[in-house]
């Protein structure tokens, strides 16, 4: 009785039992994704199935290393008319629902990453089996790059695990290790190796269970609660205000999934998953999923693969085995961490015995938070790697050194000149600086070509960014080198040419002053906060700058006015009012455009005085109310002009680095895309008008770059259409 069928998708071998093993295992990819091609294999597949003799079960399997990694998004991107994603999201739903009611029962063989389109393929079995390893992953991430669950996802997964658990995948975009997904009922077994795994599988079928899904039986009930009793609208309720509260409306798919979640649980299955498909399909073609696919996927990777940048040979070894660390506090706390895990060997260096012993204390909490998947031996192994030292002498060797001491020019130079000599011949010096120059820092080396900026962001464990910065005679290699190390450290890495502030620290101190330059105009706080929120920011300009701190702030704000000669005085006096004069200097003392519980305690609310003081420094009465979303344009506009400014000096040499460096380091509105993005999607030339009637009414720093005046002028983009 056994046969076998190729198609362009695997290879189907039905055994004498009657199971039939169809691996998985897409030509000339390295993954199995959903296209075209795996459209038209799994429709082949099921035509030899069906009605096949002598059939009892199913397994589908993967010959890659993952399952089924989803959508192949150069699909997406590629398609825009909304009838043909309707049509292709319809095969796939259709297919899918041919395998759930194929007469036999059918399990999901999962031994790698099942995700988006790949874990509805899992749903639309009967079983779900998964290896218990690090690498299997699960879940539904579309919402993260502005789309929805297309295959059956927002139907299928309330109706097997229950209304809340499966929004809270849904619509946070959760992806789970094997164990989260075994308990939250995603997977129904594990199993410690793939042997296990199918031999688990064919267990299941030998048994004799009922083929068709739950929903799929007579008087079948949804899990409590059902979405239409009161509890059940409770939960839909609070998943909406929860839901508003995190996005503040700027993000549209994660709404869209809540209402196809809600409506489709008052349809017949079918009609829910027509009404999934229409709703993907619309968000698909729209300029802002594209917008986010691209710089959070295409862009990320791209940059993550080293794309276009200085890069080693295949064989060429950067040559990093010891890390030196200059500077105990939470920056360099953090590093050492990340580069223990990285597998280097590290030393921290400091002048404060406290300082050290505080990064001592902080990288065992990490330990605790970050490796608890690691046996009591791996997280001795990582706490040996690292060594804690007063001793400058204990440097001795090391390949690369990380600076991060304070931000002063003098004590940066101080510091390279007693150390450089005591590094290995060829070591790479790297500063954290978040804003002068690395040439200008490099003047204190005697080897400029191995000096390099690597400005890191805090908390260096949780946040992605890396963002590389080459001096004037920074040599490819050691760029090629530090590249080399980010990757190690599992850091997305940006590069970007020298100059006060490089990219990031530009961008992120324009939206700060904006903000501040607001409430000095009398526009109140809580709506500045509010409007930069409902502009997709992660986290408001006031809060942040209490964060960073106002003294910090006001030291930038000076630094930046002496190297560059832009200043914005009605916000810097009012930071340096509140300094200086009424103690308020951020979050970390209790007090600064915020008050909190206490130094670093809870933020409580916005300070009573600020309109006060703002007052005070304001010249002239008070600007007229203005509604939320042109506050919210200004405080885009602010970042995304100093982006174009940028690239019009050189600092951005890849638009791609722009839209990267800015929404994973500094929290710039995902849903556009990024600034240069953004300003794709405004028009260039609206912008440019826009901008030269703020300029007239607002300040200089609205002044159209001269990028921006050729692009509007000869109508283009910074990416194509």
């Amino acid at each position: 009785m056994s046969a076998s069928n190729r198609n362009p998708l695997g290879t189907i071998e039905l055994g004498d039992d009657g199971v039939a093993v169809f691996t998985m295992r897409m030509e000339g990819a390295p993954v199995n994704r959903i296209n075209a091609d795996f459209l038209a294999g799994l429709t082949a597949a099921l035509d030899w199935l069906e009605g096949r003799e002598g059939l009892r079960g199913l397994i589908l399997a993967s010959g890659h290393r993952d399952w089924c990694a989803g959508a192949d998004l150069d699909m997406v991107m590629g398609e825009d008319d909304p009838a043909a994603m309707l049509e292709a999201v319809r095969v796939l739903g259709e297919g899918l629902r041919r395998l759930e009611t194929l007469g036999v029962p059918v399990v999901a063989a999962i031994t790698g990453a099942a995700l988006g389109g790949g874990c509805e393929l899992a749903l639309g079995c009967h079983r779900r089996v998964a290896l218990d390893a690090p690498h299997v992953r699960i879940g539904l991430p579309e919402v993260s790059l502005g789309l929805i669950p297309g295959g059956g996802g927002t139907q299928r997964l309330p109706r097997l695990i229950g209304l809340q658990p499966a929004l809270e995948i849904i619509l946070q975009g959760k992806v789970l290790r094997a164990r989260k997904a075994l308990s939250v009922g995603l997977v129904d077994e594990l199993a410690p190796n793939p042997d296990a795994v199918m031999a688990a599988a064919r267990a299941w079928i030998a048994g004799g269970p009922d083929p068709r899904q739950p929903w799929d039986r007579p008087g079948w009930r949804w899990p409590e609660p059902d979405p239409e009793s009161e509890m059940g609208r409770n939960v839909i309720m609070a998943s909406a205000a929860m839901l508003y509260r995190k996005t503040a409306g700027s993000l549209p798919a994660p709404e869209e999934a809540l209402a196809v979640v809600q409506e489709g649980a008052r349809l017949r299955f079918e009609g829910a998953l027509r009404l999934e498909q229409r709703a993907f399909a619309r968000l698909a073609v729209s300029p802002g999923a594209k917008d986010m696919i691209r710089t959070l996927w295409f862009h990320r990777s791209a940059a993550e693969k080293l794309e276009d940048v200085p890069r080693l040979g295949p064989d060429e070894d950067p040559g990093f085995r010891r890390v030196a660390i200059l500077g105990a506090g939470m920056m360099g706390a953090g590093l050492a961490f990340v580069c223990a895990r990285g597998g280097y060997e590290v030393v921290v260096k400091d002048i404060d015995a406290a300082a050290l012993e505080r990064a001592r204390a902080h990288f065992e909490a990490q330990l605790g938070r970050r490796a608890r998947d690691l046996a009591e031996a791996g997280r001795a192994e990582l706490l040996g790697r690292v060594r804690y030292t007063l001793d400058a002498s204990d440097l001795a060797g090391a390949d690369l050194v990380i600076e991060a001491v304070v931000e002063k020019k003098a004590v940066k130079h101080a510091v390279t000149r007693e150390v450089e000599p005591l590094l290995a011949e060829d070591a790479v010096w790297a500063s954290n600086t978040s804003a002068l120059p690395i040439t200008e820092l490099a003047e204190a080396s005697a080897h400029p070509d191995r000096f390099v900026g690597l400005h890191f962001f805090s908390p260096v464990e949780v946040m992605p960014l890396l963002e590389v910065v080459r001096g004037e005679r920074t040599a490819d290699r050691t760029v090629a080198r530090v590249l080399a190390f980010g990757r190690r450290i599992r850091k997305t890495p940006i590069v970007v040419n020298d100059g006060y502030g490089f990219f990031t620290s530009r961008v992120f101190a324009s939206y700060l002053v904006e903000g501040a330059q607001l409430v000095v105009e009398g526009h109140h706080p809580a709506l500045v906060e509010w409007a930069a929120r409902s502009a997709g920011m992660a986290v408001p300009p006031l809060q942040v700058f209490d964060e960073v701190t106002l003294r910090l702030g006001l030291h930038v704000l000076d630094e930046a006015r002496d190297y560059t000669g832009r200043v914005l005085p009605g916000a810097t006096e009012l930071v340096r009012r509140l300094v200086e004069e009424h103690g308020r200097p951020g979050r970390a003392a209790g007090a600064g455009f915020y008050d909190y519980e206490g130094p670093g305690g809870r933020r409580k609310a916005i300070w009573p005085g600020l309109a006060e003081v703002a007052a005070a420094v304001r010249s002239g009465e008070p600007a007229p109310p203005a509604p939320v979303e042109a506050v919210a344009r200004r405080l885009l506009l602010a970042q995304a002009v100093e982006a174009a400014r940028a690239v019009d000096e050189g600092v951005i040499v890849r638009p791609r680095d722009a839209d990267v460096g800015a929404v994973f380091g500094l929290g710039f509105a995902p849903g556009t895309g990024g600034p240069l993005a953004w300003l794709d999607r405004q028009g260039i030339a609206e912008v440019v008008a826009e901008l030269e009637g703020m300029a007239r009414d607002l300040g200089s720093r609205f002044e159209p770059p001269a990028v921006l005046r050729r692009m509007a002028a000869a109508g283009e983009r910074f990416y194509p259409r």
